[in-house]
């Protein structure tokens, strides 16, 4: 499992994140944000896991929602490797990065969401 360790607004493990953007599908965010975050490139190893999670935004990032805004929808997507390869990080996000066995990964990324995603992967 690879995990990501960003660095604002404090530091923690987690897996690859991202926002939609305007007008954009999950499905083209969950592209975008793995070449952004990894430096891989999006083909048919990104699978839709077909799952969503309701969560309620930490308050250390309200700001970048709308006022009111306090509930955000996560949707779960794999990128399938055979085995660990390299990636290139945006250092203005994240720090460092490490292929975990699904165990470890699990108590390692901080939001339960990360959790819930991983136990349910190691289930499989």
């Amino acid at each position: 499992m690879l995990l990501l360790r960003r660095t604002q607004p404090f530091a923690f493990w987690q897996s690859v994140t991202g926002s939609l953007e305007a007008d954009e599908s999950p499905a083209q965010a969950a592209a975008r944000e793995i070449h952004e975050e990894t430096g891989l490139l999006p083909n048919d190893r990104l699978v839709d896991a077909g799952l969503q999670r309701t969560f309620q935004i930490d308050p250390r990032w309200l700001d970048r929602y709308a006022p009111g805004i306090t509930e955000n929808i996560e949707y779960e997507w794999h990128y399938r490797v055979d085995s660990p390869i390299d990636v290139q990080i945006d250092r203005a996000e994240h720090s460092e990065w490490q292929w975990l066995p699904v165990d470890e990964a699990i108590e390692r990324v901080w939001s339960w969401t990360n959790r819930a995603a991983l136990e349910a992967l190691r289930s499989q």
